[in-house]
């Protein structure tokens, strides 16, 4: 029999119990005193966000699958329950087990996004582990991060002892072999980091030195140690057709934020836009076999009772095989009542009918994302999408019967100008006016509604735009201002509904984006003076970060005004994510002179994933790529 954590009188006090008993459908219960290896995965937002996310399902259930290994999972106490563990002295526990954080072997944290770091602080403090690894003691677990923040981990370098840097998939039964093998020979916790710097993929920032030059820039980034790599290779799944994925993920007790089966139907991304991360980190794009994909579609349902079916992908239109996966899934699902959910499709005539098959009962909003508001800055951004097109799948889609459009831009891209910028308002006006030309007065099913939203550039590594200089604060409100004056005179601005990102935020994830370990002192201020859940907007606090940069002596603008050279070495230059730095040069350049470069089944433009021989690289218009 588990014990609670907790008692009945606290689960009563605090909002949603259920985030903190565990005990849900699938999770994994084992016997504790037959296993060699005790790992708690960790996602460090609060339940709902955490239980949402892939990742953690497909790593807690491959874990799991080792008989020696128990994998539970912990996520970051809301506020309420938080203020309780710091009053009573509460230490942090897993959710399977009910037992305290720190006596576990690992602690794997997934990094999502930068604006949680201050909840990773949150998660080591309520365990009882040093903040920073090398105050850790020798039973302490080994903390461990992963995903796609730690392809610029400089930042929390010092409160992590190991990085895994690619895909989970492929290591952790090495590391966790490393890791038995070490105890057993009576090793050290510095014995077994640095056999772990050792194994492909891992990063132990301990054994590594920056020194800066004189303008605070990097002048040498290298190992200290003997046989640990200078350069690291992210870690990837060449087959994802033949590779775990969860038949049973686990099922909350109560609404999370993405309460549907996800079903992952690729990796990666053809497009190549400029400004975005994950489709440089996830090259070169590896399709499942569909008959794989039908077979767990049917089994998660199953095994789940979960009413929704979502198909997970940065593109899914480009997945070669969506009309026949499609078609089983309506089927399948139509005798079921299961919704099906499809994100990030592109506008077209296919994408359109397949909705219409989909949505049949209830048509829901569509979302275009033309991210600029102009021509040129399309081309500038690589996006790969033209004005025809856009108001083409507009009309299309109004003409079978949606009525709602939402339309994503950035502010503050490179080489952005206000005619650029009015060009968002005029985009969302001329779909608008698409609507009143397409779809006659007596057809038409309500108003039209264009719901236009922009977020804030942010530079990020491992892009073509990690050169590119970021807007300040007043830059981005000026921007977001001059963005509604131009909706407001807009013929159809009635129609027109405008939404824009917070920009302290986005200052701040643009220095975590891009920081070094000058940083970490700063993170570790701003926890101390209260912040926690910096991504949710009530909990946000822009004055008591502002003071932790003073206090430590660290400049904002180091990190995002500064112009930087093509020659500069950046903090994460010694990772390699599969795509080289000359080739992300080159799109840099091509950006500056608003060319576009095809997609990857069209043209191969040497971005370097070919070595992994394996995804779009070995198709055959693919397989002469660089």
């Amino acid at each position: 029999m588990i014990k609670p954590a907790l008692s009945d009188e606290i689960l009563l006090k605090i909002e949603k119990p259920a985030r903190y008993i565990g005990n849900e459908v699938n999770n994994v219960i084992k016997d504790k005193n037959k296993v060699d290896i005790r790992f708690c995965m960790c996602f460090p937002d609060v339940y709902e966000i955490g239980m949402s996310h892939l990742g953690i399902q497909i790593l807690y259930g491959l874990l799991n699958s080792f008989e020696d290994t128990w994998c539970e999972r912990v996520y970051s106490p809301w506020t309420d329950l938080d203020k309780i563990m710091r009053e009573q002295s509460i230490p942090l526990f897993a959710l399977e087990s009910q037992e305290p954080v720190k006596d576990f072997d690992f602690l794997g944290i997934t990094l999502q996004y930068e604006m949680c770091y201050t909840n990773i602080l949150q998660i080591l403090d309520l365990s009882k582990i040093a903040l920073y690894s090398k105050d850790r003691e020798e039973d302490d677990p080994i903390v461990i991060g992963g995903g796609p923040c730690t392809y610029n981990p400089e930042p929390i370098a010092d409160f992590f002892d190991i990085f895994y840097i690619g895909e989970g998939e492929t290591q952790y039964r090495k590391l966790l072999d490393v890791y038995k093998e070490n105890k057993k020979n009576g090793g050290s916790r510095e014995d077994f980091l640095y056999l772990a710097a050792q194994i492909p993929g891992m990063y132990v920032p301990r054994f590594y030195e920056t020194t800066y030059n004189e303008d605070g820039t990097i002048a040498s980034f290298a190992p200290i140690k003997e046989n640990v790599p200078a350069t690291i290779l992210k870690e990837m799944v060449t087959d994802v057709s033949n590779v775990y994925y969860p038949e049973k993920p686990v099922v909350p007790f109560i609404k999370v934020t993405q309460d549907r089966v996800v079903l992952e139907i690729q990796r990666g991304c053809i497009r190549g836009c400029r400004f975005c991360q994950a489709g440089q980190l996830y090259r070169p794009v590896r399709e499942r076999d569909v008959d794989m994909l039908k077979k767990y579609a049917v089994a998660m349902l199953k095994n789940t009772g979960h009413e929704e079916i979502s198909l997970s992908s940065l593109s899914s239109s480009d997945y070669s095989q969506l009309e026949e996966l499609i078609a089983f899934l309506i089927e399948d699902c139509k005798q079921k009542n299961i919704n099906i959910s499809l994100p990030s499709l592109r506008i077209d005539a296919f994408s359109l009918d397949v909705m219409s098959k989909v949505q049949d009962v209830k048509k829901s909003s569509l979302t275009f994302a033309p991210e600029a508001g102009s021509q040129r800055l399309r081309d500038v951004i690589n996006k790969g999408l033209t004005e025809e097109v856009i108001l083409k799948g507009a009309a299309l889609a109004f003409e079978g019967g949606w009525t709602k459009v939402k339309l994503y831009f950035m502010l503050g891209l490179p080489t952005e100008t206000e005619e650029d910028i009015r060009g968002i308002a005029d985009l969302s006006n001329k779909i608008a006016k698409t609507f009143f030309e397409t779809v006659p007065k007596e057809k038409r099913n309500g108003k039209v509604q264009i719901v236009t939203s922009t977020s804030f550039f942010i530079p990020k590594p491992f892009t073509p735009f990690q050169w590119a200089v970021m807007s300040t604060k007043e830059e981005f409100i000026e921007k977001a201002r001059l963005t509604k004056k131009a909706v407001m005179e807009q013929l159809n601005q009635k129609s027109i509904k405008y939404n824009w990102h917070e920009a302290d935020v986005s200052v701040l994830e643009g220095v975590f984006a891009r920081g070094d370990r000058k940083v970490a002192p700063v993170i570790v201020k701003a926890y101390e003076k209260g912040c926690l859940f910096d991504s949710w907007s009530e909990y946000f606090h822009n004055d008591l970060w502002m003071e932790a940069f003073d206090e430590c002596n660290v400049s904002i603008d180091f990190y995002t005004t500064r112009e930087r050279s093509l020659d500069e070495i950046f903090p994460w230059d010694f990772l390699d994510c599969g795509v080289t730095k000359d080739f992300l040069k080159r799109e840099w350049l091509k950006a500056m002179n608003e060319t576009v470069s095809p997609n990857c089944r069209v043209h191969c433009q040497g971005c370097g994933a070919n070595r992994f021989q394996c995804g779009v690289c070995t198709e055959e218009k693919g397989s002469t790529c660089g």
